[in-house]
């Protein structure tokens, strides 16, 4: 699995569609096709970055 973000392969499964990346340190999760992207707080909460990217931030990535 690749990173959505960074396209870094230093990347591992947390859950059932959940990933974390060791060099950007995001997480994601996929479902339906759709990905959600989500920047660790310092509290260990999760905030959504699909409000500041864009609900299809990543099909703008790919072409």
């Amino acid at each position: 699995m690749h990173c959505p973000y960074c396209k870094s392969k230093l990347t591992g499964k947390l859950g059932t569609n959940h990933y974390y990346c060791w060099d950007c340190f995001v997480e994601w999760t996929v479902e339906n096709g759709e990905y959600t992207l989500y920047q660790v707080e310092e509290d260990g909460s999760l905030c959504c970055l699909n409000d500041l990217f864009g609900k299809h931030w990543y099909l703008k990535e790919e072409g």
